[in-house]
């Protein structure tokens, strides 16, 4: 049988994850350092994740695994993962094929709120 495709240095337990058993998962274009998107993972998601190197994600609106890619194609491979210093956020790097974001746009941070110099005196 084929071993992890990625080894992780935190067991999911070691995680701080929400009431229902979620972390946020940040995904970062690995070539330029793009926020691409974010999404919830459980355990589940975790593992499936390190295991077959391809981002997975826990749905929250389907209430099922997501494997980002089976339906749209649009695929994240990942390259590298971390955790913030409070184990409470994920940062996953990835190689992204196609869009990340339901709309067809390449991240899901397309619009803007505010911008720098836009704010009265």
């Amino acid at each position: 049988m084929k071993g992890p495709m990625f080894e992780a240095n935190f067991p999911f337990e070691d995680l701080k994850v929400n009431d229902q058993g979620l972390i946020p998962c940040i995904v970062q274009d690995d070539a330029n350092g793009q926020v691409l998107m974010m999404a919830w993972m459980n355990k589940e998601a975790y593992e499936q994740t390190l295991k077959e190197g391809r981002m997975t994600y826990w749905s929250r609106s389907r209430n099922e695994l997501w494997r980002k890619g089976d339906t749209s194609g649009h695929y994240q491979y990942l390259r590298s993962i971390y955790i913030d210093c409070d184990k409470d956020t994920i940062l996953a790097r990835v190689d992204q094929m196609g869009a990340a974001c339901h709309t067809g746009h390449r991240s899901c941070f397309y619009r803007t709120l505010a911008e720098e110099g836009l704010f009265p005196d």
